[in-house]
C-alpha cells in the first residue's frame, strides 16, 4: 500500500511540476505570439516534424497549404521544406519559414500549443493567487473566532454558514453578471480573485475555528499566556501555526476548483475576453466548431485542466486527504 501511495505522489508531482514549468516558461517553449494569427490556416492540423529527407537530416516541417477550405483540408508543401530554428528569438524551437503548429490552429489561425502555454500561465496564476487569498482570509477569521469567542465568534460563524449553503457555481456567476461584460483582462484577474476568494474562505474559517478552539487550552498557550503574551501573539505565534496542515491541504483543494472554476466562467461568456488566451476562453472557441471531433486538438485546454485537478487529486489522495469535488 505505501509503495502505491508513493507511486500516485511521485505522479502527480511529476504531471503538476510539468504543467506549472511549461507554463512559466511559454514564452520560451512557446513556438508563435499567442494572438499571431495565420490566415491561410485556420483550422489547420498538427504539422509534422520530418528528420528524413535523402537520408536523416536535421529537423524540419513542410509548409500547410489549404486544400478545401469549406471541408477544411490541408496538404504539405514537399516542394518547400522548412528547417527548424533552434534556440532563436528568445525561443526553444519555432518553424524558421513556416509556422510550427504542433497542436494544429484554431478559428483564427493562431498556434493552439501556443495558447495552451500561455492560457495555463493565466489559468493557474489566478487559481493560486485566488487560493491564496481565500485561505490567509479564511486562516485570519477563523482565529479570530476561534480565540475570542462571543458575539465576534458568532458573526464569523453565521456568515460562513450562509456562503456555504449557497450554490457556489450560480452565485459566481450571479456575482459576475452584475458587473460589465467588457472589462479588461487585468481588470477581470483581480475581479475573479476577489469572487473566488470571498466564496472559498468560509471554509477555511470553519476548520481554523475549530483548530484554535481545541489548542487555546493547551499546556503551552496557557504557559506562553502565564508569561505575558499579547492575545495577537498567542494567535500568530502559537495558535495559528497549529493549523498549518490543515491549511496546506485547503490550499491543495482550492487550486483545482480555481482552474475549473475561471474555465467555467470563461466558457459562458462571463470570464476573460476571447482575446485573452486562458484554458476556458480556448474551450469556448472551440465550443463554436460543429464537427470538433473533427478537429481534436482543439480540445488541448480541457486536457490540460484535466492533469492539472488529477495531478492535484493524485497528490492528496496519496497522503489521506478527501479529493477536489468537482462541482458545476
Amino acid at each position: 500500500m505505501n509503495g502505491r501511495m508513493d507511486a500516485m505522489r511521485r505522479a502527480g508531482a511529476v504531471m503538476l511540476t510539468f504543467l506549472v514549468v511549461s507554463a512559466i516558461a511559454a514564452p520560451w517553449l512557446a513556438p508563435n505570439d499567442p494572438e499571431q494569427r495565420f490566415g491561410d490556416l485556420m483550422y489547420a492540423p498538427p504539422t509534422r516534424i520530418h528528420i528524413w529527407r535523402d537520408g536523416i537530416a536535421p529537423p524540419f516541417i513542410y509548409p500547410q497549404r489549404v486544400v478545401s477550405r469549406i471541408e477544411r483540408r490541408f496538404d504539405e508543401d514537399r516542394l518547400h521544406p522548412a528547417t527548424l530554428a533552434w534556440f532563436t528569438d528568445g525561443r526553444l524551437v519555432s518553424g524558421g519559414d513556416a509556422p510550427l503548429l504542433l497542436l494544429g490552429a484554431d478559428s483564427y489561425g493562431r498556434d493552439v500549443f501556443s495558447r495552451v502555454l500561455y492560457g495555463g500561465r493565466i489559468s493557474l496564476t489566478l487559481a493560486l493567487a485566488a487560493a491564496m487569498c481565500a485561505v490567509f482570509l479564511g486562516a485570519v477569521l477563523g482565529g479570530f473566532a476561534g480565540y475570542a469567542g462571543g458575539w465576534l465568534d458568532g458573526a464569523i460563524s453565521r456568515s460562513s454558514e450562509l456562503l456555504l449553503v449557497l450554490p457556489t457555481m450560480y452565485v459566481v456567476l450571479t456575482l459576475r453578471a452584475m458587473l460589465p461584460m467588457v472589462l479588461a483582462a487585468s481588470t477581470v484577474f483581480a475581479l475573479l480573485t476577489a469572487i473566488f476568494a470571498a466564496l472559498g474562505w468560509p471554509i477555511v474559517a470553519r476548520g481554523t475555528r475549530a483548530i484554535v478552539l481545541a489548542e487555546r487550552e493547551r499546556e503551552y498557550v496557557e504557559a506562553a499566556r502565564a508569561v505575558g503574551a499579547s492575545p495577537a501573539r498567542l494567535l500568530l505565534r502559537h495558535l495559528l501555526p497549529a493549523t498549518s496542515g490543515f491549511l496546506a491541504t485547503q490550499m491543495t483543494l482550492l487550486v483545482p476548483a480555481f482552474v475549473l472554476a475561471e474555465a467555467t466562467l470563461s466558457y459562458v461568456g462571463f470570464g476573460f475576453p476571447p482575446t485573452t488566451a486562458t484554458w476556458g476562453t480556448m474551450l469556448l472557441d472551440a465550443a463554436n466548431v460543429s464537427l470538433v471531433a473533427d478537429l481534436p486538438w482543439l480540445l488541448a485546454p480541457a486536457a490540460a485542466i484535466f492533469l492539472t485537478v488529477l495531478a492535484i487529486n493524485l497528490l492528496v489522495q496519496a497522503t489521506g486527504r478527501p479529493p477536489v469535488q468537482l462541482e458545476g
